[in-house]
């Protein structure tokens, strides 16, 4: 009569060894690599908070049922999201446990003697053999260590094995992949990001308040902010004027740091930023800022002042938005700046070439409630018109003024703006190291053949090779081995 076997109950420590073995599984990493690039997704596709707030904003006018559930998954804010944490740190942890328990038992086992010389060498699918000289041992001796062998010699044969770069290629690739994702979670954590448009001759004091846009690292405090002050001096774009393509950028600046008492003069360049201590300001994109003064109809000045456009095409055509919430009624712009003017039959008003050699601005003048007080953020290039009453329609070169009901607008002049981003990155250098190890480890563990060649010298030398994983070439070195023992090479 059968018994039945009773399996002892797993317990709470053998359940936590088992889910420990099957997270740091390599089966495991991989579909969590998988999963976090499928939750990459929806940050490309759907608008961010942290990246453009109006796109959100709009994005819930046109379908707010949509919006609400989106946003109950996060999917306005993807990568601050509790669940593409949650793949992020499973993944972070599932390769240290994998990858370290290798490298250890990846050192011991290099730091080891090749294996000792089998019985039976000539079951070895890689052998010859032949009638002994006497020599053969020493010139197989002075040829596996010319050629980087390891070598152990023992009772009359040599064990020799080449190749554990192979798998050290594959452990940095993947030691590598964690320096990676610590480097990104160090700037996710504790680094910040913003852009500030500043026009020429404007100065920015480095406090939230200077931003356009702030990103926070979920650590950052503001109390990390450097200590700095800019002033833009100048700006120097030159472009090809064959192709209009632009050549150089150069953005002369001085810098004020501790008591902005004395200042240096720096530049900037689109591939040379500005460091100070952990932050960097790049050059990222530059403009024009038509000078407008507007009045009311008792000439009292409403605004006045640049006002930033921004480009649309590579010769710099831009648009932008003149608002003035002061005026009764208040009284918008919608504009376009064409640096270079040119009239196209098919486009209208275009700009010919980037550099202001005849600039225009073409103006259409509104009326009416501009929304700024509706709490809902606006962009600052642009106007809804839907409630408000067009007044008038006008092309200004610098010094003209436009007059319609209610007050006119004179077009000034001109000035150049530069977009600069300012980040302070801590973890962008490790995760640049990480990328360079990985792609060399890589390459270590695509190119690298691991293989062991074994001699025996007795009445005959018997010669066999072995090659891990079949890895090719090996029957190669192995007719150059035998051919320098035979003496013919």
């Amino acid at each position: 009569m059968s018994q039945e076997v009773q399996l002892p109950e797993l317990g709470s420590i053998g359940l936590f060894r088992f889910a420990w073995r099957q997270l740091t599984s390599m089966r495991t990493a991989l579909i969590l690599l998988m999963l976090l690039g499928v939750a990459a997704i929806p940050g490309s596709l759907i608008p961010q908070r942290t990246q453009n707030p109006m796109a959100v904003s709009a994005y819930f006018k046109r379908s707010p049922d949509l919006a609400t559930w989106l946003d109950r998954f996060s999917l306005f804010d993807v990568y601050g999201s509790p669940w593409f944490s949650a793949i992020y740190i499973l993944l972070f942890i599932s390769l240290i446990g994998c990858v370290l328990p290798r490298t250890i038992e990846h050192f011991h086992a290099a730091r080891a003697l090749p294996p000792s010389t089998p019985k039976n060498l000539n079951r070895m699918k890689f052998y010859s053999s032949w009638r002994a000289q006497g020599n053969e041992l020493e010139t197989a001796r002075a040829w596996l260590k010319k050629n980087r062998f390891r070598v152990v010699e023992k009772d009359g044969s040599i064990s020799a094995e080449k190749g554990f770069s192979r798998e050290t290629g594959n452990l940095f690739f993947h030691l590598a992949l964690i320096l990676i994702l610590l480097g990104i979670s160090m700037s996710s954590l504790f680094g910040m990001r913003g852009e500030a448009i500043l026009n020429v001759g404007e100065r920015f004091v480095n406090t939230p308040t200077s931003y356009d846009s702030l990103a926070y690292g979920k650590l950052f405090k503001d109390g990390k902010l450097a200590n700095f002050m800019l002033k833009v001096d100048n700006f120097d774009a030159q472009y090809n004027i064959e192709t209009n393509a632009p050549e150089d950028y150069t953005l002369q600046v001085t810098l004020y740091q501790g008591d902005f008492t004395k200042g240096e003069k720096k530049v900037i360049k689109v591939n040379s930023p500005l460091t100070i201590g952990n932050t960097k300001i790049y050059l990222q994109a530059n403009g024009y800022s038509p000078i407008v003064t507007v009045r009311d109809s008792k000439g009292n000045v409403g605004l006045q002042g640049p006002i930033p456009f921004l480009p649309q095409d590579g010769n710099l055509r831009s648009i932008g938005a003149i608002k003035v919430p002061d005026a009764q009624p208040q009284v918008g712009f919608v504009g376009s700046f064409v640096p270079t003017y040119e009239r196209s039959d098919s486009n209208g008003a275009i700009s010919a070439f980037p550099q202001a050699l005849d600039p225009r601005l073409l103006l259409s003048a509104w009326s009416g409630d501009l929304g700024l007080d509706s709490g809902t953020p606006q962009s600052v290039y642009r106007i809804d018109t839907s409630k408000m009453t067009q007044i008038g329609l006008k092309s200004l070169k610098p010094g003209e003024s436009f007059a319609y009901a209610g007050g006119s607008l004179t077009f000034e002049a001109y000035v150049q703006w530069v977009n600069l981003q300012i980040v302070d990155d801590s973890g962008k250098n490790y995760a640049l190291l990480g990328a360079i190890v990985s792609i060399l480890g890589l390459l270590a563990s695509l190119f690298t053949r691991r293989r062991r060649i074994w001699i025996r010298v007795g009445t005959d030398v018997e010669v066999a090779g072995l090659a891990k994983n079949a890895a090719p070439g090996l029957d190669q070195e192995l007719a150059i081995f035998v051919s320098a023992i035979k003496g013919e090479i």
